[in-house]
């Protein structure tokens, strides 16, 4: 395929873990399909959406805030073949960016949030939350990086990604990058991935909870970290119910 020289390789930071072979199914092409969005001064806007197929999708966003917007998105990640949500954004001063991820599903396929944001002005905050739940051969990624200009001073940014494995052979992958070039900054990120706490299902199950009621709620609140943020209570519902229903009988 012609083409194909220009589709990305794992020797990319930003592809390291990304299914090759769904990508050229998918074609160079659809590389070049970006969603771009600019937030005027003080606007805010929210978008909630569930992912994920049968097939290869790439969904690609472009977010630049003024000073003193907000922007908020929330994923779920599920379906049976690769899936990724990569996400740019530009703060501008004061601005403020929530993002709230999950990738969850077992088979073999590979979902994966891929963001990068600049803090470009001073003041300017972002939190980010990332969730991954899987099991058979499935993997969740996160390739999340941070830069702060030499003029964001007073910059707050935050990422926390945790990987819950169901199963042996399942996978979760996380890669916090900071880039610092202000000095009055606060930044952190932290990664973790394990399996269920033993300890707590044994202790729901001694209290009269059976074992798989005691285990999907322990994974539903795992999960629920990641939309906390969303105050649409009916979203926020849509995005925690399709990630359960993914889950199926998986515990």
């Amino acid at each position: 395929m012609p083409e194909a020289a220009t589709l990305p390789t794992r020797r990319q930071e930003a592809w390291r873990y990304a299914d090759i072979g769904a990508l050229e199914r998918l074609g160079a092409a659809a590389l070049d399909e970006w969603k771009d969005i600019t937030l005027a001064p003080d606007e805010t806007r929210a978008h909630c959406m569930v992912v994920g197929s049968d097939a290869p999708e790439l969904h690609r966003v472009r977010l630049t805030l003024g000073e003193g917007a907000r922007a908020e998105m929330f994923t779920t990640i599920i379906g049976n073949d690769y899936c990724r949500v990569e996400v740019e954004v530009t703060l501008g001063k004061g601005a403020h960016f929530e993002f709230g991820g999950v990738t969850i599903g077992g088979g073999d396929a590979v979902r994966e949030f891929v963001t990068h944001v600049v803090h470009a002005e001073a003041e300017a905050t972002s939190n980010q939350v990332v969730r991954s739940v899987h099991w058979g051969q499935g993997t969740g990624n996160f390739l999340g990086s941070i830069d702060v200009a030499r003029d964001a001073q007073k910059t707050d940014a935050a990422q926390d990604f945790k990987g819950l494995l169901l199963e042996k052979g399942a996978s979760a992958n996380a890669v916090p990058q900071l880039e610092i070039f202000a000095d009055d900054v606060k930044c952190a990120h932290g990664a973790t991935v394990g399996q269920l706490d033993a300890m707590a299902a044994y202790y729901m199950a001694a209290r009269g909870l059976p074992p798989e009621t005691a285990k999907k709620l322990l994974v539903r609140a795992f999960l629920a970290d990641a939309f906390v943020a969303i105050e649409n209570a009916e979203e926020q519902e849509r995005l925690l119910d399709a990630a359960l229903e993914a889950l199926g009988d998986a515990v």
